[in-house]
This record gives C-alpha cells, structure tokens and sequence, in this order.
C-alpha cells in the first residue's frame, strides 16, 4: 500500500502545495520563495530518505513566520494521512546530529498525541530573516497535525545556520526512523495510536 498524501492550503497569509512519498527516496523538489527554508525543507527530504514536493508562497514581505508555519501544519496533515492507521512502525526514533561545533537531537514518538518539547536558547541570530523561533513554528504546526511527540534538544552550539540544519537533520533522521514498518502490528497496548 502506498505510503503517499498530496494536499493543498491556501489562506489570506500563504498558499501551499505539498506532496510527501514515504517510500520514493530522491524526487524531491522545493520551492517555498524563502532560501534558507528551501535549504531546511531540502535536508528534510535528503536526511529523512522520502520524497518530498512543496510549491508554496508566502507574505515574506511581512516575515517568514507564517509560511513556515503553515508549511509544517500542512506536513504534519500529510504524514499523518500517509501513515494512515499506524500498522507496523517502529514508532519510537531518535537522532543525534553533529555539525561542526553543534550537536543537536530529536526524539520522535508517532504516537497519535501531539506535544512539542523545543528547547533551543541563546542563539538570537537570523538566516535570511529566519531564525530558531521560525524552525520551532514550523515544527510545532508538524507535531499538532501529525499528532507526534516530538523533543528537541541543542547540546552544543554557537551559530544560527548550524543549529537549525542540525535540528532539522536530526528531526528528519528520526522521522525516517519512526515510520520504517517493521511488522504487522499496531505499535501500542492500548489497540490504537
């Protein structure tokens, strides 16, 4: 059964288009208007072994806050239509990520409640306008609508850039871990997730 969803958002702030195969690795294309989160959202798909296709627009001459919002809202929708009823995954993943002088992690938990831990803090510097307070929105719109458990931890680290892409390659190696199947059954005691 193919492990795909293929949705579309459009409010007054920013219009998305986004496809997500769970099982395609290597036909991703991203286009969001905003370079550091096409440079995010390229690590996502690379890192998590999954195709991924966004076209999206935003009021970037507001800021990116709303896009990348709406972005991880619209992909926490999609994975959790692409894992349907959760049958066989292995559920529960971490990741540690090092990059240069940082090291981040994310542990993940596909476990049908929606709860973001993001504790990232000091580091007041931006990407092209877009900074950790952007990347924590985005990946708490993805948790509230993929109804994952989702905590992010910096271990080490001095500057912006390589703290959010090692975030954000942590988040996607764990990602890629929770939602390997690994048998035929339901991954929890209480019969559902």
């Amino acid at each position: 059964m193919a492990r795909q969803a293929k949705l579309k958002r459009k409010t007054n702030e920013t219009d998305i288009s986004l496809s997500i195969d769970l099982d395609n690795y290597g036909n991703s294309s991203i286009s969001t208007g905003h370079g550091f989160l096409d440079h995010m959202l390229e690590q996502l798909a690379r890192h998590g072994k999954f195709a991924l296709d966004i076209r999206a627009k935003g009021d970037l001459e507001v800021d990116v806050h709303h896009l990348a919002e709406d972005i991880g809202i619209v992909l926490g929708q999609a994975l959790n239509i692409a894992l349907e009823q959760r049958i066989g995954l292995e559920r529960y993943a971490d990741a540690f990520v090092p990059m240069d002088e940082t090291l981040a992690q994310v542990v993940i938990d596909l476990s049908g409640r929606p709860h973001i831990s993001f504790e990232p803090a000091g580091y007041e510097g931006d990407c092209n306008g877009f900074n950790l307070f952007h990347l924590r929105e985005f990946l708490r719109g993805f948790s509230n609508h993929a109804f994952v458990t989702m905590h992010v931890r910096v271990l080490a680290g001095q500057e912006t850039h390589h703290v959010s892409e090692a975030i954000m390659k942590a988040f996607a190696r764990a990602l890629s871990k929770a939602c390997q199947v690994v048998s035929s059954e339901l991954p929890s005691t209480k019969g559902m997730l």
